[in-house]
């Protein structure tokens, strides 16, 4: 299999007047192309900071960060931000949705800063929400919408730009057990049609749906597994 992200003894310090906290402590992670990992760890762990730096939100104290081939380890802000619109989709628990807008212009944000034609960026955003399932919703504002609904939007989001990789911070966080199962395997399909998906999560019962489980500990990994069910299942 082919390395998409390679992080190699990733340090992160943020400092809090004279002192130092250590989020992270040299963490060297691997993911392969198209690989289910779920992150997992008790809150104060460096799951969030992790998955920042994942996402190209923050940048390391020190290591480095291959990410699709590229190094992103010293890349300035503006450099970071295209990297993250053409490589990377995120689904944030709180689904970070603009109130004013349809469900079908929420999904047409991201290919705006892609400079993306308004006729292309319609159909790309139709067929996205279709396949999440909210063909019928697409005139809709978030408060028109369900919790799972909003959710599918935000996916829709997350795949408008065809990234290879989709994070997901708690993506279940806000949701009921149906609506979170029914999400859960929207991700599972998007994982099929040859995403890699990162998922964050303190539940162990939807992290047991990926194929490798990273536990972190007080900024390291205390454990990196093989979750030999679902490899089972998907051969």
């Amino acid at each position: 299999m082919e390395n998409i992200i390679s992080l190699r003894e990733i340090v992160k310090n943020y400092y809090v007047g004279t002192v130092v906290v250590k989020a992270l402590r040299s963490v060297t992670i691997s993911i392969d192309k198209n690989e289910y990992v779920a992150i997992m760890g008790p809150s104060g762990s460096g799951k969030s900071t992790l998955m920042n730096l994942v996402g190209c939100l923050d940048t390391a104290t020190s290591g480095q960060y291959i990410l699709n081939g590229t190094d992103v380890s010293k890349m300035e802000d503006n450099m970071l931000a295209e990297i993250r619109n053409q490589e990377i989709g995120f689904i944030f628990q709180t689904y970070n949705l603009l109130p004013r807008y349809s469900a079908l212009e929420n999904v047409m944000l991201p290919m705006v800063y892609s400079g993306i034609a308004k006729p292309e960026r319609i159909i790309r955003a139709k067929e996205v929400l279709d396949s999440v399932g909210l063909a019928d919703r697409m005139t809709h504002k978030p408060n028109e919408l369900s919790g799972g609904q909003r959710q599918r939007v935000a996916m829709a989001r997350a795949l408008v730009n065809y990234p290879s990789i989709i994070l997901a911070d708690e993506p279940t966080g806000n949701l009921d057990s149906k609506t979170s199962n029914d999400i859960m395997n929207v991700i599972g399909e998007i994982h099929q049609r040859g995403n890699t998906i990162i998922l964050v999560t303190h539940e162990e019962s939807i992290a047991r749906r990926a194929g490798r489980i990273i536990r972190l500990f007080d900024g390291e990994v205390d454990s990196d597994t093989i979750n030999k069910k679902v490899e089972e299942m998907s051969k």
